[in-house]
């Protein structure tokens, strides 16, 4: 008796209600006419009416991206895009030009520019200087170029190694007066 009662409370407040050893699956079935979002057993949540469904928000637009500074102040300022990106190409290339011709001719780095290599660098530091500031005041950044092996933070710190490298090359020949190799 006290479950028939159970069951007409269900039918009469209009929800799905679980009883235990009776109907199949243990639950009566109430027409989505009669329900009325009651909620007997406290654990599961109450459900809103079909007509009174909400559409999801829009998802938020991303924000634009902020527009890149091609001034000539703004490339070239000390915290710029500039100065550590040349510095370290040209030291990448020195580095490796200068141990290059050590191995080659067995000259230290004040020797090789003792004996002509000023020409060779300030041509080498025209031509890159020029080459990575162009895309730079066109707007290009090095991100928006990066890939999944060569990437713009690779490159810093490739560029920031061959500083520490070139200077550490110098000051060791320098100590040790002749070619470290």
């Amino acid at each position: 008796m006290a479950a028939s009662c159970y069951g007409m409370a269900a039918i009469s407040c209009g929800s799905s209600v679980t009883v235990r050893g009776f109907g199949v699956g243990n639950q009566f079935f109430v027409p989505s006419s009669l329900k009325r979002n009651v909620n007997f057993r406290g654990d599961e949540q109450e459900q809103a009416p079909a007509s009174s469904a909400v559409p999801p928000p829009p998802k938020p637009t991303p924000p634009p991206k902020p527009k890149v500074k091609t001034g000539f102040s703004d490339v070239l300022a000390f915290s710029g895009p500039g100065p550590e990106r040349i510095n370290g190409r040209l030291a990448m290339i020195g580095f490796v030009t200068a141990m290059g011709v050590e191995l080659a001719n067995g000259q230290d780095i004040f020797s090789q520019v003792q004996n002509g290599g000023i020409p060779w660098f300030l041509g080498t530091t025209v031509l890159l200087s020029l080459a990575s500031l162009i895309p730079m005041f066109k707007g290009v950044t090095v991100e928006s170029k990066s890939g999944d092996l060569m990437t713009s933070d690779a490159e810093l710190w490739n560029g920031r190694f061959a500083m520490l490298g070139l200077v550490a090359l110098a000051f060791t020949e320098y100590v040790k007066g002749s070619a470290l190799v």
